[in-house]
């Protein structure tokens, strides 16, 4: 007796699913890549949320003064990461890049570069809204050796649901060509606002500052003044 012939796929079958796979894969992969963007953004912003208490102990401990360098004349450079987190990181710990806060996780810079510190701080914060007011170029955020640091307090701080004290340099969560940090109107980042919320913000969508740019350290009025729009 004849023997039955086995089943098989025949080539278009095996083509059509192929085809299916692949269109499944298309449609899966990009969707994977934004959850992992989403999830490594939540974590800088926990981090944020972090560095947020840390300024909190720092503020209980000096007399509701935000962090200042009166004696350093290199003492503008506070703003930078490397300049700044000295202040704080005792209240942090220590830890190495990728378990510290103060590194952002989509942050691609070289370990060794800023001393692996992805925020800056506003220079609104240890300068007074009268010297921000005087300032009105890039130029003045690293050239301001002539004015010297005045520490700020809590209460100076009039619009804390609108005033970024900590944010992100570069656009990190949403990688943009010519991207100059808070000199230029491109990309978005996660900002952590007196207030201690921490918003994902477009550069859009922060009022241009006395330098005409979304430059947080030149916000006019300085500490009283508003940032974020609403």
């Amino acid at each position: 007796m004849p023997q039955p012939r086995p089943k098989a796929f025949t080539l278009i079958e095996l083509l059509v699913v192929i085809a299916i796979i692949s269109l499944l894969i298309s449609i899966v992969l990009p969707a994977l890549g934004q959850a992992q963007r989403v999830t490594k953004r939540t974590l800088c912003a926990q981090g944020q949320k972090q560095i947020y208490l840390s300024f909190n102990m720092y503020l209980h401990d000096y007399r509701d003064t935000y962090p200042c360098n009166t004696q350093d004349p290199d003492g503008i450079w506070l703003w930078m990461g490397r300049g700044w987190r000295s202040f704080v990181q005792p209240y942090l710990g220590q830890g190495q890049r990728e378990n510290s806060v103060l590194w952002c996780p989509e942050d691609q810079t070289p370990y060794e570069k800023y001393e692996s510190t992805s925020y800056s701080y506003s220079m609104t914060f240890y300068h007074s809204p009268e010297q921000i007011d005087t300032l009105s170029s890039v130029s003045d955020t690293y050239g301001t050796g002539s004015l010297p640091s005045i520490a700020q307090r809590l209460n100076s701080v009039r619009y804390p649901s609108s005033k970024i004290m900590v944010g992100e340099w570069a656009s990190y969560h949403q990688p943009t060509e010519a991207d100059n940090g808070w000199w230029c109107w491109l990309g978005a980042r996660n900002f952590l606002l007196a207030d201690g919320q921490v918003r994902f913000i477009t550069a859009q969508q922060i009022r241009p500052a006395n330098d005409a740019l979304p430059d947080a350290n030149l916000t006019t009025h300085g500490i009283q003044g508003i940032d974020v729009i609403q």
